[in-house]
Formats: C-alpha cells, sequence, structure tokens
C-alpha cells in the first residue's frame, strides 16, 4: 500500500462524516471560549469574586499576555494579515470553488478563528490602553469571552448546517 493511501485512508478527507472533525471543532471552540486571552475563565471568576492576590494573578496574567500579543501584531501585523488572507484565499478557492470537502471544514474552523484574533488584538489594546486594573479588567475579559462564545455559536452552527448539507448532498449523489 502506498503511504499516500495510507495517509488519506487514516485522515477521512470527508471531514463533514468524520467524527473526529465534530470532536475537534468542539475542543476548539471549547477551549477558545475558556482561554480568555490565555486566562482561564474559571480564574477570571474567583479574582472578581475575591479580589485580592487572585485579582492580582489575572493583571500581571492579562498585562503580560496582551503585551505579547500587542509586540508580535505591531512588529509584523502586515506580514501577518498577508499570510493569513492569503491562506485563507487559497481555502476558500480550494473549498468552494473546486468543491474540496477537507478544504471547505478547515475554512470554516480558520475563518470564524481569525475573527477571534482580531477581536484578541482590540481587546489586548483595550487592556493596554487602561482597562487592566480591577473590575474594569474582569469586565474587558468578560466581553471578550462572549464575544468569542457568540463567534464560536454562529461558526459552529454554519458548520454543522454546511456538513449536514454536504452529507446529505453526498448521500443522494451514492
Amino acid at each position: 500500500m502506498d503511504i499516500l493511501d495510507t495517509v488519506f485512508e487514516v485522515i477521512d478527507m470527508r471531514s463533514f462524516s468524520n467524527l473526529w472533525y465534530w470532536i475537534g471543532l468542539a475542543v476548539v471552540w471549547s477551549s477558545t471560549s475558556h482561554w480568555v486571552l490565555g486566562i482561564p475563565h474559571d480564574m477570571i471568576q474567583r479574582a472578581r469574586r475575591e479580589g485580592g492576590q487572585p485579582m492580582e494573578d489575572v493583571e500581571d496574567l492579562a498585562r503580560i499576555n496582551a503585551g505579547r500579543l500587542i509586540h508580535v501584531v505591531d512588529k509584523g501585523a502586515l506580514a501577518m494579515v498577508a499570510l493569513g488572507c492569503f491562506w485563507l484565499t487559497v481555502l476558500g478557492v480550494l473549498a468552494f470553488h473546486y468543491d474540496v470537502e477537507f478544504a471547505q471544514a478547515v475554512f470554516l474552523v480558520a475563518a470564524p478563528m481569525s475573527v477571534v484574533v482580531w477581536i484578541s488584538v482590540q481587546s489586548c489594546r483595550k487592556i493596554i490602553a487602561g482597562e487592566n486594573k480591577g473590575a474594569a479588567l474582569c469586565r474587558r475579559l468578560t466581553i471578550h469571552r462572549r464575544l468569542t462564545q457568540v463567534v464560536g455559536m454562529v461558526a459552529i452552527f454554519v458548520t454543522g448546517m454546511f456538513g449536514t448539507y454536504q452529507n446529505l448532498s453526498m448521500s443522494i449523489l451514492n
């Protein structure tokens, strides 16, 4: 058996009928909404309730992670946006013009995640601009989490509808 045949047998290229794709999609969105800018949501909740050391920990993590992301964005934003747009365009063309199901599956994860990256950069800029202490920081992180969850819900809904359509159309054609 050829190595390429083995790879395609192990990785089912009919992604929307593969249970592992849906498990992966759930893991991506649940971990994305749990880790708000690299800070676990339960840590934010504890800081909001107790204040003190937990709040200092959240403030330190927010300062470090926001500064890190903004530094990366400020140094290479043009290249990152250009590469991101290039790869999303390649995936989009492969997915919807050439009807490659694996590209459709990856695109339906990558495109909404690019929106989450944009939301993250905006939140980091607001944190650095002054929303970096106490209740204002917790509020900013909660807003960021809710926006991420909305993007995730819409993405999962669209992916579910598109995946169902793909599976039904494949079963009708066969």
